[in-house]
């Protein structure tokens, strides 16, 4: 049986940087442009995700009390009598 292998150095080719400054200029100002624009992106959408949970947790505490807190929905408490069972001790180890 031939086992195949993935061989990394049959790639040789890298991509290199223009010889011109204009280029590299251009270039390096577009990279700039992109990352400031994903950066822009990311913190907007993550203020947008905060500002959301923040009105959804204000709107559903507006909506319900929760069950546990007085007043709350008696159909959703559950009473009960509880009796605490102390856990037995392990033997000391020798």
């Amino acid at each position: 049986m031939h086992a195949r292998a993935f061989r990394f150095d049959a790639f040789h080719h890298a991509p290199r940087k223009p010889r011109s400054p204009l280029l590299r200029v251009l270039f390096g100002l577009i990279g700039l442009a992109l990352l400031t624009l994903l950066v822009f992106f990311g913190l907007f959408v993550g203020a947008a995700m905060l500002v959301a949970g923040l009105a959804w947790r204000l709107l559903r505490r507006r909506d319900t009390h929760g069950a546990g807190h007085p007043g709350g929905n008696p159909a959703q408490v559950v009473d009960a009598e509880y009796r605490v069972i102390e856990r037995p001790e392990l033997p000391a180890p020798r």
